[in-house]
């Protein structure tokens, strides 16, 4: 059934996508920046993922997990440096020069990426996670003879990105509403200075910020080149693109929304390309987009702020 397909292929990607908005929702969330620099690092963990493969033959069945852990420590590290030294310089400055600096350092990962593994797209190994196919078939009695009414087929992987989607997605509300640094963030995110009387420190608490963002998109560059198989130099952009209207879309600052917007994003794309065309596919992107700001400026879960005057 083409329905059911495209519903699976539609969470599926939506799932990758909202894994990348987490990281703008979180950053934006505190800084009110769009870290343009996240979809090139999210390329930057698939890379990174196939320099690491040969490691699995060292270390064997823990091996999956092993690169996955050390792939998001890499980009943990590269996330804290970005904001050291591309963001923390000009915090103070007018938002163009943050949005100018996040493009800058955006483009340096991007041609680092070329420089060290070719501008040609490389093929992601099957053998990091592994994943059975699972076919579901209906049969419809025609007369005397019976035939195949429809079919769809669903991967283990598949499974496993939407179940991880939802677990993160758990875990950073708990951590933000329950633990001691993430009340910190929400508090960071409301007022700078009442945050830092109350003895919040500031550096400490954006840098975490930047490095939960990272590790969460490290998660979704490998689940994008498992799932797709290949790893272009430059797929950031358009991953970064679309997670970023993802986050627009579910309300951009709330972790919910972020995880909600990648999802509807991804079933308008997926649905749009299989009935219509892929061609029309980013138009019918866009225009849910340009819909719902019109209807709804802040987002489907964006709150309504006041600002005093």
């Amino acid at each position: 059934m083409i329905f059911l397909q495209q519903l699976i292929n539609g969470l599926t990607y939506g799932s990758l996508l909202g894994f990348i908005a987490l990281g703008y929702t979180m950053v934006y969330g505190v800084l009110k920046l769009i870290n343009f620099a996240h979809g090139d690092v999210v390329t930057l963990a698939a890379f990174l993922s196939i320099t690491f493969i040969p490691i699995m033959g060292i270390l064997g069945s823990v091996g999956t997990v092993v690169i996955i852990l050390l792939v998001m420590a890499s980009i943990c590290i590269v996330a804290a440096v970005l904001e050291r030294f591309a963001y923390r310089p000009l915090r103070s400055a007018p938002r163009l020069s943050l949005i100018v600096s996040a493009l800058g350092a955006g483009m340096v990962i991007q041609n680092a990426i070329m420089l060290i593994w070719g501008a040609n797209p490389r093929v992601f190994p099957s053998e990091l996670i592994p994943q059975k196919l699972y076919k579901f078939q209906w049969a419809a009695e025609a007369g005397a003879e019976v035939q195949l009414a429809s079919e769809f087929t669903i991967t283990s992987l598949s499974i496993f990105t939407l179940l991880l989607n939802i677990i993160v997605m758990t875990f950073l509300i708990f951590f933000i509403h329950k633990t001691r640094s993430g009340i910190a963030i929400k508090a960071l995110s409301i007022d700078y200075t009442t945050a830092q009387l109350m003895g919040v420190n500031i550096n400490r608490t954006i840098t975490l910020v930047f490095v939960i963002g990272g590790a969460i998109g490290a998660l979704g560059g490998i689940l994008i080149g498992a799932n797709y198989n290949t790893v272009p130099f430059n797929m950031g952009f358009e991953y970064g693109i679309k997670a970023f209207i993802a986050a627009i879309l579910g309300g951009i600052g709330s972790i919910p929304g972020a995880m909600f917007g990648g999802i509807l994003l991804g079933l308008v794309y997926t649905f749009s390309a299989g009935y219509l065309s892929t061609v029309w596919a980013d138009s019918f992107a866009y225009g849910l987009l340009i819909i719902l700001l019109i209807f709804r400026p802040n987002g489907i879960f964006g709150e309504i702020t006041v600002h005093k005057v």
